[in-house]
């Protein structure tokens, strides 16, 4: 099988930076799909619907007005990003249903970017699988030495810190104007 053909098809950091966290599934749009695959949206969507029984609700859904709202704030998309307003809602495909997606689209396009998404979706599964296991043993570790040297407890606290994403400061709002305390040179 050719491995780095399928990787510089859809590379898998691509597809990471598509999946979406809706009603708890991680999930990818059908717009987004669309364009992985190489299809229009619509295309997509009809060929779905042509095979409703294989999606059931944990396979596909459509999302709510609130929930596009929510995935509107969370990722800064706008309507434009699919050429203009959408006349209807997008529908979110789940890890399974995106594996149905290479059965209903019968495209040799398809089966490798199913593979490149199954990719991404095992290596989130790590990364997720990974740091929940050192949370879990950072806090065994913890517990077991509850009651000794503060030293130990600022260690702990310092790990938790590096572990925790970086927070974002916020932008100051107003007018500031920067002064200029150089010398003045005055020239004749």
């Amino acid at each position: 099988m050719n491995t780095p053909q399928m990787t510089q098809l859809v590379p898998v950091e691509r597809v990471e930076r598509l999946i979406h966290l809706a009603r708890g599934e991680k999930v990818l749009l059908d717009a987004d799909l669309a364009v992985l695959y190489g299809v229009e949206t619509g295309a997509l969507n009809r060929a779905v619907r042509r095979n409703a029984t294989r999606f059931p609700d944990d396979f596909m859904f459509q999302l709510t007005p609130e929930e596009v709202d929510n995935l509107k704030c969370q990722i800064g998309i706008s309507s434009s990003r699919h050429g203009g307003r959408r006349r209807s809602r997008p529908y979110a495909f789940t890890e399974q249903g995106v594996a149905m997606l290479s059965s209903v689209l019968r495209s040799e396009r398809a089966v490798q970017v199913n593979v490149a998404i199954m990719r991404a979706f095992v290596g989130l599964r790590r990364m997720l699988s990974a740091n929940e296991t050192l949370a879990r043993k950072l806090a065994e570790l913890e517990r077991r030495l509850e009651g000794h040297d503060q030293a130990i407890k600022s260690l702990f606290h310092a790990i938790r810190e590096l572990a925790a994403p970086p927070v974002q400061p916020r932008p100051e709002i107003g007018f500031h104007v920067k002064e200029n305390r150089g010398p003045y040179r005055v020239t004749r």
